[in-house]
C-alpha cells in the first residue's frame, strides 16, 4: 500500500548547508572557461615496487593501488603495530612514558638495527619508543614487547588480535621486529590500515615519527625515512628492509586539510622507495581533494513518525560524509534521500529509515544509510488508535 517516497535535498536546505549543490547546468554552446571545469586527472603513474598503495586517510578512499592485498614480508614496518600497542597502553594508563623497563639479553643479543641498549640497564619506556620508531632498534622492540606482554612470543599474539580488530585481513606476526619469519606476513592494503590507525587513534605520539634523528648511548642516529627531508608535510611514518622483503615504505603527508597514506612494498633501493613514494603523493595532491559534507550525526532531515511520543524524527549519517574527489567535482555533485513510508514508532536511534545517495550526473558515487538520530517511543494508546486511523485514510488518498 505505501511506497519509499524519494525526496531531493534542495539548495534551499540542508545542501546549502554542507556544501553539496547541484551542478549548474552551461549556457548551450558556450564554452566554460579554464577555472570552471574539473581538473583532468592523468592516469595514476606505475611504480618500481612489488606492491604499493595510496589512500586518503579522512574518506577512506583508495586512489591507486597495485598488488595491494599480496601478502609479503613487512620487514621492518611491522613496528608500527609494536610502537601502536604501546602506545595505547600508555593511553589506557597500564604502562607510562617513565617506566623503566629492564634490558634482557635476548632483546640487546638480537642483531640487525639496533638503538643500542645495554643488557641489564633500565631505559624509560618513552626513549624505547623512539628508539622503536626513529632508530628502527630490533633490540627497542623486543624490551618493550617484554615489558608489555612478558615475552616476545606472547606480544605477537596481541599483535595479532589487534591486526584482527583493525581489519588488517592479510597479516599475520610471528615476531616484535619484522625478523624474517616464514609466516610473518602483510600486505600493502593492510600496512595503510595500520598507519591510518596510529595517525586517528593517538596523534600525540604519532608525533615522534616526524622528528628526523635520536641520539642514544653516545651513537646518533638519523630516521631512516628519507622523505622527512624531501617534503616538508611529510610526518612519518616507517621504513623496513630485509633481503626477501626489498625496500619498503609507509608514508603521511597532510596539505591543505588533506592527509595521504602510501605505502611502497619491495623496491630496489632507499632512493628508489623514497623516489616511488614522492611519485604518489604528489600525483594524489596534485590531482584530488577531500571535501567533508556533513558531519557524524547531523540533522539532514525531519521524518513523519505515526503512533509516536513524538510526531518527527531527526535523521542523519551516523558517521557523516567525507569525500575524495577529483579537483572541482565537487560543485558537481547531485544529493538524495530516499525514506520508508509510513515510519512507526518505537524507534531506536540508529535504526535505518532510509539511504542517502550522492551522484555525479548518472553515477552513484556514494551510498550510505540514512539513521534516526534520536530514539522516539510509542503513543500512548489512544494516540496509536488516532493515528493509526489517519494512516488508513492517508493510505486510502496516497
Amino acid at each position: 500500500m505505501f511506497r519509499k517516497l524519494t525526496h531531493l535535498l534542495l539548495i534551499s536546505s540542508s545542501l546549502a548547508l554542507s556544501g553539496l549543490a547541484y551542478a549548474q547546468v552551461p549556457t548551450p554552446n558556450a564554452t566554460p572557461s579554464i577555472t570552471a571545469q574539473a581538473t583532468i586527472v592523468p592516469s595514476a603513474p606505475q611504480l618500481a615496487a612489488s606492491s604499493y598503495i595510496l589512500m586518503d586517510a579522512r574518506s577512506g578512499e583508495v586512489l591507486m593501488e597495485h598488488n595491494a592485498d599480496e601478502a609479503l614480508p613487512p620487514a621492518s614496518l611491522t613496528k608500527m603495530m609494536t610502537s601502536y600497542i604501546a602506545s595505547l597502553e600508555i593511553m589506557r594508563g597500564q604502562i607510562k612514558e617513565d617506566d623503566l623497563v629492564l634490558v634482557s639479553e635476548k632483546a640487546w643479543r638480537k642483531g640487525g638495527s639496533k638503538m643500542f641498549i645495554e643488557v641489564g640497564n633500565q631505559v624509560s619506556v618513552i626513549d624505547l619508543l623512539r628508539g622503536i620508531i626513529i632508530q628502527s632498534g630490533n633490540d627497542a622492540s623486543i624490551a618493550m614487547a617484554e615489558h608489555i606482554a612478558g615475552s616476545e612470543d606472547a606480544f605477537a599474539d596481541l599483535m595479532n588480535s589487534h591486526a584482527k580488530r583493525l581489519g588488517m585481513t592479510t597479516t599475520y606476526f610471528e615476531n616484535a621486529t619484522g625478523w624474517p619469519a616464514e609466516n610473518h606476513l602483510s600486505s600493502a592494503r593492510d600496512m595503510a590500515v595500520m598507519a591510518h590507525a596510529i595517525i586517528r587513534d593517538d596523534p600525540d605520539h604519532y608525533k615522534l615519527y616526524k622528528e628526523k634523528e635520536f641520539f642514544w648511548n653516545g651513537i646518533r642516529q638519523p630516521n631512516r625515512n628519507l622523505m622527512l627531508w624531501r617534503d616538508s608535510t611529510v610526518d612519518g611514518l616507517k621504513t623496513g628492509h630485509t633481503e626477501e622483503a626489498g625496500y619498503c615504505l609507509v608514508a603521511s603527508a597532510e596539505r591543505d586539510e588533506m592527509r595521504l597514506i602510501s605505502v611502497v612494498m619491495g623496491t630496489s633501493s632507499e632512493q628508489a622507495r623514497a623516489a616511488e613514494t614522492q611519485k604518489m603523493l604528489t600525483w594524489g595532491f596534485r590531482f584530488f581533494e577531500t571535501k567533508v559534507f556533513y558531519q557524524p550525526n547531523q540533522v539532514l532531515s525531519q521524518a513523519r513518525v505515526w503512533a509516536g511520543a513524538e510526531n518527527q524524527v531527526a535523521l542523519g549519517l551516523a558517521d557523516g560524509l567525507v569525500m575524495t574527489l577529483p579537483k572541482g567535482q565537487a560543485e558537481k555533485l547531485e544529493a538524495g534521500i530516499t525514506m520508508d513510508s509510513p515510519i512507526k514508532a518505537p524507534i531506536a536511534a540508529g535504526d535505518v529509515l532510509g539511504r542517502v545517495e550522492v551522484k555525479l550526473g548518472d553515477k552513484v558515487m556514494h551510498s550510505a544509510p540514512l539513521v534516526a538520530l534520536v530514539a522516539v517511543e510509542q503513543a500512548g494508546i489512544f494516540g496509536r488508535l488516532w493515528d493509526n486511523i489517519r494512516l488508513f485514510f492517508y493510505g486510502l488518498f496516497n
